[in-house]
């Protein structure tokens, strides 16, 4: 049906940008201070991101069998979907909030968030993809050796000097110049972000279940 074809649509959408949002932030080089003490010896005994009552969650054993350097693509892995997912989980609740009275697009875009991005005209789509594909370029120049000075086999390496997540961006000096400190706000960034992974899940598949806004839930 109609209906169907334009779903599915805009699901390709949304999961085209989502898939290309791997950092929203990543326009700065990277920073030279103080980093965690767990940097110079990447294990999973040291990992900031373990609390109490769960410890080091890995049912499956995934840092078990992992060396340092898979390790450290795992992390790398964990905090940018973090972020990705702290981003949409805001921008669902405030689309959804502003939709109709937004000054962008002529206030036309409307419905659940699932479905506003194949409401965004076409040349606008290109422009939020492109800027999508230049921020990762720029994690990527940061974070990861040149694909022409690494085997085939090894692909995704991460510079030795490079800590995962730390892409340089911290326009308001929030990172702490103590390592007992930084591991802290390391450990907080990685449980809102898990935590907002697990919403942004909720949301895409509630959504996608009975067409109603998030925000059209509360108040039904």
């Amino acid at each position: 049906t109609i209906y169907t074809s334009l779903h599915t649509t805009n699901m390709f959408k949304l999961a085209l940008i989502s898939a290309l949002a791997g950092s929203a932030a990543a326009f700065a080089p990277a920073q030279t201070g103080a980093r965690s003490t767990s940097l110079n010896s990447f294990s999973a005994d040291d990992l900031p991101g373990a609390l109490a009552p769960m410890g080091f969650f890995d049912p499956l054993g995934f840092a078990e069998k992992a060396d340092e350097a898979t390790l450290k693509r795992y992390r790398e892995a964990e905090v940018t979907h973090g972020r990705v997912s702290m981003l949409a989980v805001i921008g669902f609740l405030v689309g959804e909030k502003v939709e109709g009275s937004s000054f962008l697009f002529d206030a036309s875009i409307s419905g659940p968030a699932i479905s506003h991005p194949g409401q965004v005209p076409v040349g606008y789509s290109a422009i939020i993809i492109a800027a999508i594909g230049f921020a990762e370029l720029q994690r990527a120049k940061t974070g990861f050796v040149d694909p022409s000075e690494t085997s085939f086999d090894n692909p995704g390496e991460l510079n030795a000097d490079y800590y995962p997540g730390d892409i340089g961006f911290d326009p308001l000096g929030l990172k702490p110049d103590d390592a007992e400190e930084l591991d802290i706000m390391i450990t907080k960034e990685l449980q809102n972000g898990r935590l907002a992974m697990l919403a942004a899940a909720g949301f895409l598949a509630q959504e996608a279940v009975d067409g109603k806004g998030i925000l059209e839930h509360f108040s039904s």
